[in-house]
């Protein structure tokens, strides 16, 4: 009995180091509010406790007294990306339309989406979000996006953002990758002109190195009056990244190739040209290098046990010219 309870309080422990409160909320302000209730559906119930994801009905959230915002407070575990959508009833059919600014975006995925970081002991709130709308009232949105293909490698600490909002701290906001090497995050601040300036890693010596002719005072900036999605910009540069680099090899160069895809976890390089792989890096899809091998020089490499979770994966197989592939993988 002892062993048992000793267990289930292991267990316990490590459940809530890696969890996270986090406070769903949304300004009803101009609805009519149906009588089943405010709801928030997502790909988080199942993690915070509820039986299935998407659940229209399961998580109801309540009025905060006689205002229009209603709100809850779920925990999840932290550092994972979370979509949702906030239900006007108890029925998929009854949920908000999300303006395109706030949508996922690739593969038509128009939900709503979040990225939970920190495992301090606080709870992540972003703000009463207007039911079908972009932002919490009197704020606009804005969506910092970074391409990070010229700055290989990725920090393992992550890619972050600082602004004058938060005094270019390089820790506070990390930014999440749906993949391409494309970093992007959003948040919501009042109308105003603001500074920020991209970090790879999680301290001020990770920061870039913005030029002059878009620098102000050595970092970015933008003034706002509506919800703006920014341009991708490449880290260091004033512009969109047009290529990753002027060696980089084009997905449609088939340099290299892998098999099998989807994996179990243990997979294949293979040179389709003759050229020998030099080396193989493995990202998550928050930026993370997973592994990284070097001096490989051999035209075939499989990786194995390296006990890769489910889920998304870019691998950069570089040869001894230090040309670039990136591979999209998928280990079940």
């Amino acid at each position: 009995m002892k062993k048992t309870i000793f267990l289930f309080t292991i267990i316990f422990i490590a459940l809530n180091l890696s969890a996270k409160k986090v406070k769903f909320a949304v300004d009803m302000t101009g609805q009519i509010i149906s009588a089943f209730g405010i709801h928030v559906t997502g790909d988080f119930q199942e993690a915070a406790g509820f039986t299935l994801n998407w659940d229209p009905a399961s998580v109801t959230l309540t009025q905060e007294g006689s205002t229009n915002i209603y709100s809850t407070i779920v925990t999840i575990p932290a550092f994972s990306k979370y979509e949702y959508r906030f239900v006007n009833g108890d029925q998929t059919y009854e949920s908000e339309f999300v303006p395109d600014e706030s949508r996922v975006g690739y593969n038509f995925n128009d939900n709503r989406w979040l990225y939970v970081d920190s495992l301090a002991n606080d709870t992540t709130f972003v703000g009463a979000i207007m039911f079908g709308g972009n932002s919490p009232a009197g704020y606009n949105l804005i969506r910092y996006k970074v391409n990070m293909n010229n700055a290989l490698p990725l920090s393992a600490n992550g890619i972050h953002v600082g602004s004058s909002n938060d005094f270019f701290s390089p820790t506070k906001v990390r930014l999440y990758s749906f993949g391409d090497g494309i970093f992007e995050i959003i948040n919501y601040y009042q109308t105003g002109t603001y500074n920020f300036i991209f970090f790879n890693g999680n301290t001020a010596g990770t920061s870039e190195t913005v030029p002059g002719s878009c620098s102000v005072f050595g970092n970015r900036e933008i003034t706002l009056t509506k919800d703006s999605v920014l341009p991708a910009f490449c880290f260091s540069s004033c512009t969109e990244c047009l290529n990753v680099s002027v060696k980089e090899i084009e997905n449609t160069t088939s340099m290299f190739q892998v098999y099998p895809n989807p994996t179990k976890g243990k997979f294949t390089i293979q040179s389709s040209s003759n050229n020998l792989i030099e080396s193989i890096s493995i990202y998550n899809l928050t930026g993370q290098l997973i592994e990284k091998v070097q001096n490989i020089n051999q035209e075939t490499y499989t990786v194995s046990n390296m006990k890769l979770s489910s889920g998304l994966y870019t691998v950069c197989v570089s040869n001894a010219q230090k040309q670039s592939q990136y591979l999209k993988i998928i280990v079940e």
